[in-house]
């Protein structure tokens, strides 16, 4: 029988922080190239690194029986992992008491014409996509080879689904700080909060991240001069500091890990597609599941002692810095194999 929560007590890191909310990248890959995210020609990992769905759902599971409730699955781009709504539906199965209190998933949103309506049949009912602009030659620049049309149809189709729907932006100097109003706009008339994500120095990715990175403080006070931000306690369970749109009723999140951190209530940690938990987004420290999970003399038990160990090694917080003298970045790995 699987143990509940309730049995357990809660995962509680070094510095008092409980850890309830696990992200989950189920693949490196994706279908776009985003210029902040990976390189224009990326290496993808052998299929033989990469975790089964089913290693994946039993890992979920152990943090799910030591109280982690939120999980978030990621990528790369999640919805192009062959099967992956198998382990969304088992993962949905877990939405209740003692068990998981919200599933969601970070997407492009290539993939949602096809998959929205499953999304939510499994028990998914909010989502993140992610779109850096309204302009469907800035998106293709910033994508690399994506098409604004199709991500908008996916959009389209998660709502009509009954998904909610946040938009994920992240804020590129000189690429699409002129939209934000529009996006604004955009998302209050259609129903959409929306978060903006300061650029992060993660991964080699052939560009300047001094050419490309925009304080969300500036964004913020250029938007106060065409909208009323009226400050907010809503929380998701994630990074975002969230204002109201006063004229649109809608929200704005700000995620800003380089001119303000989000450390002190940091309550996540992440999970790769290879196995390998990251306890902060911003440090290199890590626990290594694969060989567990494939290992057959380690139970549940050795599981759930291992996620207690590796959550005793939660650093208090990040240091983020872009490197202006020698462009490189602060960590060496890549977001899409972060997760998001």
């Amino acid at each position: 029988m699987q143990a509940s929560s309730s049995a357990a007590a809660p995962l509680t890191d070094p510095f008092g922080r409980t850890v309830s909310y696990l992200r989950v990248s189920v693949t490196d890959r994706c279908d776009l190239r985003c210029v902040y995210c990976m390189a224009e020609d990326m290496t993808f990992l052998p299929k033989k690194d990469i975790l089964t769905l089913e290693e994946i759902d039993r890992l979920c599971g152990a943090f799910i029986a030591l109280g982690t409730d939120k999980i978030r699955l990621t990528g790369g781009e999640p919805l192009v992992r062959k099967g992956v709504m198998t382990l969304v539906q088992t993962l949905g199965a877990r939405i209740g008491a003692g068990g998981l209190r919200e599933l969601t998933v970070t997407t492009n949103g290539t993939q949602l014409t096809k998959m929205a309506g499953e999304l939510y049949a499994a028990g998914v009912r909010r989502i993140n996509v992610s779109m850096d602009t309204l302009d469907p030659a800035t998106f293709a620049a910033v994508t690399r080879w994506g098409k604004l049309e199709q991500t908008m149809d996916g959009i389209f189709a998660a709502k009509a689904a009954g998904l909610a729907v946040k938009i994920n932006a992240v804020a590129l100097k000189g690429v699409n700080e002129d939209e934000f109003d529009r996006m604004v706009a955009w998302c209050g008339e259609h129903g959409f909060d929306l978060c903006l994500i300061e650029t992060m120095p993660m991964g080699e990715i052939g560009e300047d991240r001094t050419d490309q990175y925009l304080p969300l403080s500036l964004v913020r006070s250029r938007l106060r001069q065409s909208w009323t931000l009226e400050e907010s306690d809503y929380r998701t369970g994630g990074p975002a500091r969230y204002v109201t749109v006063k004229e649109t009723g809608r929200r704005i999140g700000f995620i800003t890990p380089m001119t303000h951190n989000f450390c002190e209530s940091c309550n996540r940690v992440r999970l790769t597609c290879t196995g390998t938990l990251y306890m902060c987004l911003g440090q290199d420290d890590a626990a290594e599941f694969r060989s567990l999970l494939r290992d057959p003399s380690v139970d549940e038990a050795g599981l759930a002692q291992a996620i207690r160990d590796a959550i005793a090694r939660k650093p208090k917080g990040h240091d983020f810095v872009i490197d202006r003298r020698r462009n490189r970045p602060a960590v060496a790995r890549h977001m899409s194999l972060t997760g998001g």
